[in-house]
């Protein structure tokens, strides 16, 4: 099995210090990740156009026909010395290249390919040195259908490695020490069915966005937005500089599996105001010490952890592969905490708590109708809210060593609670109506599990914190059938 699933077994890296940006080098490199294999298509397959460094790619993209395969030989490419010097495919067109082969934007050329040709295959490249602006790509800047990007080295550029269009295919690439994302899944009015496989994700964020524009959320190894379906498999995503997964805003149904999840700054895992995922089989280790550690030592006690899920939940009402957000099946080593399910009162369709303010659920067309008075009743009570609902927490294991990783406390926790309403004025969710429905009302189990060091709980609030036998018991009874230590569980 490729990627991580090969490297589940084997591979241990330690977090890099500080909160600085996770920059790996060439000799930082772990065989058999992606980006530490040689890329490229050794020899140009029949009736390819055969580009030797110096010619004008460009330019033999646009005397050529749709359909076109064209062999980059080895060397360093370049394209026009402005701005934008840039790649416009045409449908069906194909891009090799050979070993050795670099395309080189000089840090001056916006972006690599672009524009709206469909069916365009990227292999065995180099790409590097583009400089597009934050929140831009490099590779298929303008989100076009059905591209194949694989076994690629896409590093050191500014902005995102790559954008995604719908039906797109990431496989086999090594995405490392991009200035924002590795991928940022994201074009106007959503995109779906996204297959991103056996990828090294690795060092991303450089240029540290979220100091630059504080609360922005653009950051992670990869980042999607209003995605629906996604299979994310057999990656390697690791000491980025932030999230390591990220999706944000009116995803649904995802299936993250199978991946080594480790040493990143951030979540592992951050599911936000999202819908139906199954987590399984994955890895973590080591996620989330930096920002646990930051916000620990400045006295803040809220349960940041190694996965995050925030306003997310099942919804039997959107189609997809589960109803449900079932994390089963996972290891979980000497992260920063383990699972935290939170939904916060005050954020919900038109409520300025909402930093998603042009967004409403998928359940109500207009983000202004949800306000007083039709809010406080039925279908808008509920559907102007996106809520942490239907989440299973079952058949995973955690350990956690509190002195291997330096901890002093709020380190080792699993967690589920909301917090006090309080405002707009005209809110229907004020005081504890929305912890009580997360915690107690909304489906929300841990069972199953194993539990290896010593773990705390937290439910309901950030200042009830419980022991084990306090969370197993009523009202909470949680982990029914999970084991602690040595104990035999059912």
């Amino acid at each position: 099995m490729a990627g991580a699933r090969a490297l589940s077994l084997v591979i241990s890296l330690a977090l890099l210090p500080g909160a600085s940006p996770a920059v790996v080098s060439a000799e930082d490199e772990r065989s058999p990740g992606a980006c530490g294999t040689v890329v490229g298509v050794p020899t140009p397959p029949d009736g390819a156009q055969i580009v030797a460094p110096g010619s004008d790619l460009s330019a033999r993209t646009r005397t050529s026909p749709a359909g076109t395969t064209f062999w980059l030989s080895p060397g360093t490419h370049t394209l026009a010395s402005d701005q934008f010097g840039q790649v416009i495919p045409k449908d069906g067109n194909v891009y090799l290249g050979a070993p050795g082969a670099v395309l080189d934007g000089q840090g001056i050329n916006r972006a690599a390919f672009t524009q709206q040709a469909a069916d365009v295959v990227i292999r065995g490249l180099t790409i590097r040195r583009f400089v597009p602006s934050v929140d831009q790509g490099v590779v298929n800047h303008d989100s076009a259908p059905r591209w194949v990007i694989e076994e690629n080295v896409i590093e050191d550029n500014d902005g995102a490695a790559m954008m995604a269009g719908n039906g797109q295919q990431v496989r086999g690439n090594c995405l490392r020490n991009n200035g924002q994302y590795g991928i940022n899944a994201y074009r106007p009015g959503g995109l779906s069915d996204l297959v991103i496989e056996d990828n090294e994700i690795v060092g991303n964020n450089t240029d540290d966005w979220e100091v630059q524009i504080p609360g922005c959320g653009c950051t992670g190894g990869v980042k999607f937005w209003a995605v629906n379906g996604a299979d994310v498999r057999g990656n390697w995503v690791h000491h980025n500089h932030g999230a390591g997964i990220w999706a944000d805003t009116n995803n649904n149904d995802f299936i993250i599996e199978e991946n080594l999840i480790e040493d990143n700054e951030a979540e592992g895992v951050f599911y936000e105001l999202s819908y139906n995922l199954i987590l399984s089989g994955n890895s973590f280790r080591r996620n989330n010490l930096v920002k646990g550690r930051w916000r620990a030592e400045r006295g803040d006690n809220f349960p940041v952890a190694a996965v995050y899920i925030s306003e997310s939940g099942g919804e039997p009402r959107l189609p997809a592969r589960t109803d449900m957000i079932d994390i089963r099946g996972n290891m979980f080593s000497d992260n920063w905490s383990g699972v935290t399910l939170w939904e916060n009162a005050d954020r919900f369709c038109n409520s300025p708590a909402n930093t998603s303010g042009l967004s409403c659920t998928p359940f109500v067309p207009l983000v202004s109708n949800c306000a007083d008075p039709g809010i406080t009743s039925a279908p808008l009570y509920g559907d102007c809210r996106w809520k942490t609902q239907r989440v299973h927490v079952r058949e995973n294991t955690f350990e956690f060593d509190s002195e291997t990783q330096g901890c002093r406390s709020l380190c080792g926790r699993m967690a589920v609670l909301s917090n006090y309403g309080t405002f707009p004025t005209w809110s229907p969710y004020k005081a504890w109506t929305v912890s009580d429905a997360i915690t107690f009302q909304q489906q929300n189990r841990w069972y199953d599990n194993r539990y290896y060091g010593p773990w705390t709980f937290v439910a309901h609030n950030t200042s009830r914190g419980l022991s084990v036998d306090q969370w197993l018991a009523a009202p909470y009874n949680q982990d029914v059938c999970s084991t602690f230590g040595d104990s035999t569980g059912c």
